[in-house]
């Protein structure tokens, strides 16, 4: 037989023909780069800068705003009608309109008690206030423990009850769904939403019900979100930052300029006639909140964000939960546009102004774009361009404006300022999967109605500390803990800072090694508490 060599497969005639592999690849590299790689990296670097430039005047914009409404614009309880809550001698508890407290569980083992204890302690009379607990669970036992539970506090005089379905469809949606549909709520006027890990204080509805008493078009009043476990660890202090941001500003521009915003699924009190004008609770997106709100946006209906009425409650804490929690946030949005868009452009009911605010500040620069710009700019063209130095990516894009924005960010949370370089390098590691969960709700792909709950863990991880752990398999240790597409980002990054420590002469290389441990450490594992197995 024929002795078979590189000859065979690489014929002599190919211009610079050697038996060098690696020559070859050089050299098909050098032939395709100019035509192909070039102008096509060129493109995608103008792409970036455009969608840079988006983010950072939506950022200014509402950086202008925010410091308008704290300077000049009244309170809300000078805005609009507001009148304290006071006990009539004469009409008693009947001065109060009857309210309804839902609290969505599904086996929240180490929670339940927070939140039904948060709910049965309102300063409300007890005669009009209704407590659901909707609980979805799947282990009886918890189920069981929950039930007693609530058993407990009905036997305080607290008009508590306990429902469940036969069956989760529509997830938390349909719970809310269901337990609108008892003939018992046709008597409250508003509805209350908490989480399972959500803690209002006692004068929660006394703060926020007379803004819907006196002012028949506000639909929703959104409660600020504050966090029990913010200095648990890093993560936690990551995530504290960018909802801070959310809260401080996002809702509060959108309250003050449009009285419209995305209604953040807990912590806040809906009247219920809005709800069912609007169509009420739909299960098509795992963004079951911000549909409706949208949808009562169309409507007509004001929305009112109060941020000094705050609310207790639980970041997770662990990679795993966050990052399940961050494909619902990213996938859920981008659906509900691909879904809502032309129904929003054909409304006849709202301004112009307000359509333009929702489909491009909204939805497209805050729920796509931002993702996107941030994982394919820093994590993919960026590096690119360092191994092909004939393409530039000019400095006012590539650090002057993404300093700007991140300074921006940073003000929700000046305790954290020392951790906003930190806080940038981690965003970039988490845009890839918000990037990955946009797409997916874009182009409806397999994953675009995932819902997985985000695990909630109290006093769990207190408790589990002081047992010892169960030993584990190697092979399950590796499959909790190690994240390949993480780990291949940081081997890519890490190539392009080398050639960049050799070769180039921006000195991005600092900044990319930064990014490659940011990724290294996501990749295996060492982010957020790690929870010993019970």
């Amino acid at each position: 037989m024929a002795e078979v060599s590189a000859k065979t497969f690489l014929p002599e005639s190919f211009p610079g023909y050697s038996v060098d592999i690696a020559g070859q690849i050089g050299l098909l590299w050098e032939l395709i780069k100019p035509p192909l790689i070039i102008p096509l990296l060129n493109i995608c670097v103008y792409i970036c800068l455009a969608m840079s430039i988006m983010v950072f005047m939506e950022r200014l914009y509402m950086g202008v705003v925010i410091v308008l409404v704290k300077l000049f614009w009244k309170k809300p309880e000078k805005r609009y009608k507001w009148e304290p809550m006071k006990d009539d001698i004469e009409l008693g508890s009947e001065a109060f309109p009857m309210v309804l407290v839902q609290i969505p569980m599904f086996n929240e083992k180490e929670v339940y008690k927070i939140s039904i204890g948060a709910a049965c302690n309102l300063s409300w009379p007890a005669d009009r206030l209704v407590i659901q607990v909707l609980d979805d669970s799947t282990d009886f036992v918890i189920k069981d423990m929950v039930e007693r539970e609530c058993l407990r506090w009905a036997s305080k005089g607290i008009n508590i009850t306990y429902q469940i379905r036969e069956s989760r469809g529509g997830y938390k949606a349909g719970a809310l769904k269901e337990g609108l549909k008892h003939d018992y709520v046709k008597e409250c006027e508003y509805v209350v939403i908490f989480d399972a890990d959500f803690r209002p204080e006692p004068d929660f509805l006394r703060r926020s019900v007379p803004f819907l008493i006196h002012n028949k078009d506000i639909a929703l009043v959104q409660a600020r979100w504050r966090f029990v476990n913010a200095n648990e660890c890093l993560l936690t202090r990551m995530q504290e930052m960018s909802l801070d941001y959310h809260f401080k500003v996002e809702q509060e521009v959108g309250s003050a300029t449009h009285a419209f915003f995305g209604f953040n699924g807990t912590g806040g009190i809906w009247r219920i006639g809005a709800i069912n004008e609007a169509g009420g609770w739909k299960d098509r997106t795992t963004v079951e909140d911000m549909d409706l709100a949208v949808r009562a946006g169309l409507k007509g209906w004001k929305f009112l964000y109060l941020g000094d009425l705050q609310v207790k409650s639980e970041l997770p804490s662990t990679f795993k939960a966050f990052r399940f929690q961050q494909h619902r946030w990213s996938c859920g949005p981008a659906y509900l546009f691909r879904q809502m868009v032309m129904e929003i452009i054909r409304n006849k009911k709202v301004t112009l102004y307000k359509k333009f605010y929702v489909i491009y500040s909204f939805f497209f620069v805050r729920k796509l774009i931002a993702h996107m710009f941030t994982f394919f700019f820093y994590c993919v063209v960026l590096p690119l361009s360092i191994l092909v130095p004939e393409v530039d990516v000019p400095k006012w894009g590539a650090i002057y404006i993404p300093c700007i924005i991140t300074t921006l960010n940073s003000v929700g949370t000046p305790r954290s300022f020392h951790l906003l370089f930190y806080w940038v390098l981690f965003e970039n590691v988490m845009s890839f999967h918000r990037t990955k969960a946009t797409f997916i709700g874009l182009l409806e792909a397999k994953r675009v109605n995932e819902w997985v709950v985000t695990e909630k863990l109290g006093d769990a991880l207190k408790n589990k500390s002081n047992n010892k752990a169960p030993r584990r398999s190697l092979s399950k240790i590796l499959g909790d803990r190690i994240q390949l597409h993480e780990l291949g980002f940081a081997l890519f990054l890490f190539i392009c800072g080398l050639y960049d420590f050799l070769y180039g002469k921006n000195c991005y290389f600092i900044f990319l090694f930064l990014q490659v441990i940011t990724f290294a450490i996501v990749g295996f594992g060492f982010v957020g508490t790690i929870v010993p197995s019970s």
